[in-house]
């Protein structure tokens, strides 16, 4: 392979003399030709901070951008022995790409170039594309990445997906007007190589995931455009009138009300701020300890826009909340947990006694406000350890308690691999793969792991404020499912937590109930009931779930809502399934929890077995209703 100068410039002394020539019908065929594969390497260069959604359309628009203007030869510099063929064409592309793209990752001039801007062309409306989330492996490598400078990572890059020696990247670097190679070698040296996940589909650009990016201002109707005319006449007017930018009260409505207790809800200067070391002597753990943390915690302005939006959200505000809770303003001066910026938004968390709400604001234009609400009443411990403090490009940022130690992110359905270890500055994480954004098929689950004086705990991103307390064990007494035990049960069935998105859960507790040998000899099935409990009481979630000897994953056989089942208040659960032996016959299995003296098969099978366990041979497509006595004489239903 050859490395070849990119553009009308002289090239450096150490390039030595000129070498063969690419003209524009050559240079084309090799974009075409190598045009994936020239994208990836634009977008593993460009500087993470741009967010994969950007770094995806301005590695493309590098890509782009590498066929030089006019019709005649370009000279190209001599450099690595042949490779990718031998094609000088492509040696040509990679260089100015690569040249671009180091540009881009420089600390911006008074005038930006045109490599650091976004791209013009290509240009996507209404979506956020970027490439699938990978597992705990390519967010470990995404990290270290994130952490090398321009020239290490076109080295590390150039090395793992390119295959070249140092010393021919040393004469590319060169080429590309990188900032000292010799040390951006030295520096890629530290990184353990992986090639392989280089080459993995979470750093394809041309394999993308596509997520609307805010449905609420997409929908037009007849009177919000008589709306926007008769306010783009007036804007008009106004054009020459002095002010700009957010007012005093950002986008909240007009004041509907006067009294002394609502104007003290809205003064920014008597908002609640606890000291930062209240909690090492408080008697609780919950949110009332957490002290105010933030760049922005002094920006007054910004927290009277964040009080008046709560209290007058305007209809230009998206405004979100978990199931029963209420979205109404303060009662009085609340409690201040976060001011700061976070991907591109000003984000105020406030907390009231028995509520989380989250203003968030776009740090450049006045349109975009956002209001989340979260009922948090009671939470204490692991309930109250973390926060979601942003999303962004399918990743998620926490809030983490003061009194964690510890923070990871672990792969829920690799119990043997060990946690990625998060960087905590002033009490916000790294960002890290969320579940909640998961788009298409399951192949990973990461959740938080915390670490504090009191253990090790799980929690999940389910796309609300709080992130969800994780536990494994029977009803009533569940541990922590961080533990060896915990994490075996949880992950063959952690994919099935997707069912529990945006439902304001609180908890859930997974409970492997009993294990089960099958007809013909075909090994034992075991049978686990994952409960989720909600903040609000009502809405709680019982799945009975069923694995067969060697899947990886379970199944959902039955669900129950507002149930007792599987929960503190009656350990019980009855499920049944009709499963398919290798011989083709048809068997309907049920399993209850332990205690359970007899199962009854009525309907569409008839059987009635001893013991916790039933196994009769059924019709495909048979349906029937199940019934069991307890030992105590009682009898319960099966989840349907």
């Amino acid at each position: 392979m050859q490395s070849q100068e990119v553009d009308q410039r002289p090239a450096p002394a150490s390039a030595g003399a000129a070498g063969p020539v690419v003209d524009v019908e050559q240079a084309e065929a090799a974009l075409v030709e190598h045009y994936p594969r020239l994208v990836r390497l634009a977008y593993l260069v460009l500087p993470p901070r741009l967010g994969r959604s950007r770094r995806v359309l301005t590695a493309h628009a590098l890509a782009q951008r590498a066929l030089p203007g006019g019709r005649k030869q370009t000279s190209v510099i001599p450099a690595q022995s042949t490779g990718r063929d031998g094609d000088p064409g492509y040696a040509f592309l990679r260089l100015r790409v690569l040249r671009a793209a180091l540009e881009a990752a420089r600390p911006r001039r008074t005038l930006p170039r045109l490599s650091q801007l976004p791209p013009l062309l290509p240009q996507v409306w209404g979506l956020r594309l970027f490439p699938r989330s990978g597992g705990a492996d390519e967010l470990a490598l995404d990290q270290r990445l994130s952490a090398l400078s321009g020239p290490a990572r076109a080295a590390y890059v150039l090395r793992g997906l390119e295959k070249l020696s140092d010393p021919d990247i040393r004469r590319i670097l060169e080429a590309a007007e990188a900032d000292e190679p010799d040390a951006a070698l030295a520096e890629a040296n530290g990184v353990p190589g992986q090639d392989a996940l280089l080459s993995s589909p979470e750093y394809d650009p041309c394999s993308l995931q596509a997520r609307p990016t805010d449905l609420m201002r997409r929908r037009q109707h007849t009177k919000a455009a008589l709306a926007a005319a008769a306010a783009l006449a007036v804007c008009g007017a106004l054009v020459f009138m002095p002010g700009g930018g957010w007012g005093p009260d950002g986008a909240a409505a007009p004041l509907y009300a006067q009294n002394p207790a609502a104007q003290a809800a809205l003064d920014p200067g008597k908002v609640t701020r606890v000291p930062p070391t209240a909690w090492q002597s408080a008697a609780r753990t919950d949110f009332s300890v957490w002290p105010a943390r933030g760049p922005l915690t002094g920006d007054k302005a910004l927290l009277r826009r964040a009080l008046a939006v709560w209290a007058r959200p305007g209809e230009t505000v998206r405004v979100s909340s978990t199931p029963g809770t209420q979205t109404g303003g303060p009662a009085g001066p609340p409690q201040l947990l976060y001011a700061g910026t976070v991907d591109g938004a000003r984000v105020v968390i406030l907390h009231d006694g028995l509520r989380i709400v989250r203003y968030a604001e776009p740090t450049d234009g006045t349109s975009g406000a956002a209001l989340d609400f979260a009922r948090v009443d009671g939470a204490t411990g692991a309930e109250a350890g973390s926060l979601v403090l942003g999303r962004s490009d399918g990743n998620v940022r926490y809030l983490l308690a003061p009194w964690v130690e510890k923070a990871a992110a672990r792969d829920l359905m690799k119990p043997g691999s060990a946690p990625t270890p998060l960087t905590v500055t002033g009490g916000v994480t790294t960002p890290l793969a969320s579940p909640a954004l998961q788009p298409g098929s399951c192949t990973s689950w990461n959740v938080l792991q915390l670490t504090d004086a009191w253990g090790t705990r799980l929690a999940t991103d389910l796309g609300e404020l709080v992130p969800a307390h994780l536990t494994a064990g029977r009803p009533g007494a569940p541990a922590e499912a961080s533990g060896t035990d915990g994490l075996r049960t949880w992950a063959p069935f952690a994919c099935s937590l997707a069912m529990e998105r945006s439902a304001g859960v609180r908890s859930v507790n997974a409970w492997a109930f009993a294990n089960q040998p099958l007809p013909e000899g075909s090994g034992s099935a075991g049978w686990l009931c994952t409960r989720a409990e909600t903040w609000r009481g009502d809405g709680t979630a019982a799945l009975a779930q069923f694995r067969t000897p060697g899947g990886a994953v379970g199944a959902v056989v039955a669900k129950g809502g507002d149930v007792p089942a599987c929960g503190p208040r009656d350990p019980q659960v009855l499920a049944g399934v009709l499963w398919k032996s290798k011989t083709g016959a048809w068997y309907l299995l049920a399993a209850g929890s332990e205690g359970t003296a007899s199962i009854h098969a009525t309907g569409g099978v008839t059987a009635r077995g001893q013991g916790q366990l039933l196994a009769v041979r059924a019709k495909q497509g048979a349906q029937a209703d199940l019934k069991a006595t307890l030992a105590d004489g009682r009898q319960i239903s099966g989840l349907h």
